[in-house]
């Protein structure tokens, strides 16, 4: 019985190969301007290939340097791309495994909101889902040992994903990482208008104005923004760009944000 989950999107959306990949992390990493603002609570980071949305991703995962050894534990949650469904799906997984080695996962946590009605198992919504996938590099790197709590959510409101965060919220220990792409296949200039206005939403806490059009994991985002405005977290902007900043044309692209709430 298989009990680690191997990596699917390796070789297609970054290197297979344990040293390219480690050294296009590093690098992405090392791009970034360092920070003088506290470490986040929570972030938003992209999760197309590196190529495109890597260096969107490393502006928020740069902050975390200076918590490396203080996070214990990731909620790492990212909207479903190939199978439908209602809730949430935790993993019965063992461990996450990437080039860079296994993740271990938190049975602990899954049983804790596996009790919430929304939150189920459901292997298959996790076999080939890269809005989680591409995130565990990044934190390899810029963490030390940590143990992951990966859900992938389906058709679910912004009090269910938030009641599921709020179980998991924790202290200083815990990170909370939400995974989205911003608008899909528009021109250049349409969608920096689209994007804008989608990261003053989110700056906001606005999670009613963000819809599947704004962005592909608006789940997981619109929950984290209904914990945030309960919590009166602060969210921001850190870097917004699109794949024609990055990588490929600029007739149909792909918006890429990284935000951090504090």
């Amino acid at each position: 019985m298989q009990t680690v989950r191997t990596p699917a999107v390796a070789g297609l959306f970054y290197p297979a190969n344990a040293g390219e990949l480690h050294a296009q992390v590093r690098q992405l990493l090392n791009q970034v301007e360092p920070s003088t603002e506290p470490p986040p609570k929570a972030i938003i980071a992209p999760h197309a290939g590196y190529i495109y949305s890597g260096p969107i991703a490393a502006s928020a995962y740069a902050r975390l340097r200076a918590i490396r050894d203080v996070i214990t534990r990731v909620v790492l949650l990212g909207p479903s791309h190939r199978v439908g469904f209602r809730g949430i799906a935790v993993s019965g997984m063992a461990a996450f495994s990437t080039p860079l080695g296994r993740i271990p996962v938190d049975q602990e946590a899954i049983e804790q909101v596996r009790q919430l009605p929304e939150v189920g198992f459901l292997e298959q919504a996790h076999a080939q889902e890269h809005s989680l996938e591409v995130h565990l590099p990044f934190l390899q790197e810029v963490l030390g040992e940590f143990k992951l709590v990966p859900l992938v959510v389906g058709d679910a409101r912004p009090a269910e994903v938030g009641t599921v965060l709020e179980a998991l919220w924790g202290g200083p220990e815990t990170l909370i990482v939400i995974s989205s792409d911003l608008s899909h296949y528009h021109d250049y200039q349409t969608a920096r208008g689209l994007d804008s206005a989608t990261s003053q939403a989110i700056e906001a806490l606005r999670y009613e104005d963000i819809g599947y059009d704004q962005a592909c994991g608006r789940n997981p985002v619109n929950g984290l923004l209904w914990v945030a405005r309960r919590k009166g977290l602060h969210g921001e902007t850190i870097d917004l760009r699109n794949s024609g900043d990055t990588a490929g044309s600029r007739d149909q692209v792909v918006g890429y944000g990284a935000y951090v709430f504090h």
